[in-house]
């Protein structure tokens, strides 16, 4: 395995077993103070790392568009996430990261566009894409813990 692809794969494992036991209320509950929830983040990382690598590539994302563009940037929780749709989420969540590697080792992406973050990293490749997505995911895991510690307090859900 690609070393910059274990470093994304590793946390993203390590956060399905810290969340393994959340009910889907608990994955759902936007918590006073958040802007979203548990599921959202999970299946925003899906979303961006599908925008980062492939869109920007001008690869077709690998995901059903019901996984991406309600988990863009700039978007919110719309509705409830079902048990079927959150097993999905999980299942894409190292599903994607495993096919990117696969993609990658097949030189799917040929062209790459320079593009600037809004952190004010300059990607120019499929191969800083790939190293930017543990500082992206690292930003979501962080709100996951969070949102993990107000929901698991809360006895209203």
């Amino acid at each position: 395995m690609l070393k910059s692809i274990e470093i994304v794969l590793k946390p993203r494992i390590n956060l399905l077993d810290i969340i393994k036991d959340l009910t889907p209320e608990q994955l759902n509950h936007v918590p006073e103070g958040f802007n979203n929830n548990i599921i959202w983040n999970l299946a925003h990382i899906i979303s961006a790392q599908q925008g980062i690598c492939y869109t920007r590539a001008g690869v077709p994302i690998i995901t059903h568009d019901k996984y991406y563009t309600p988990y863009r940037p700039e978007t919110k929780p719309s509705s409830f996430v079902a048990a079927e749709d959150i097993a999905t989420i999980k299942e894409l969540f190292l599903s994607t990261i495993i096919q990117l590697e696969a993609d990658f080792l097949n030189n799917v992406f040929t062209t790459y566009p320079a593009w600037s973050t809004r952190y004010g990293v300059e990607i120019d490749s499929i191969e800083t894409a790939i190293q930017f997505l543990p500082f992206h995911e690292g930003l979501h895991y962080g709100y996951i813990w969070a949102l993990k510690r107000v929901v698991e307090r809360s006895k209203t859900i």
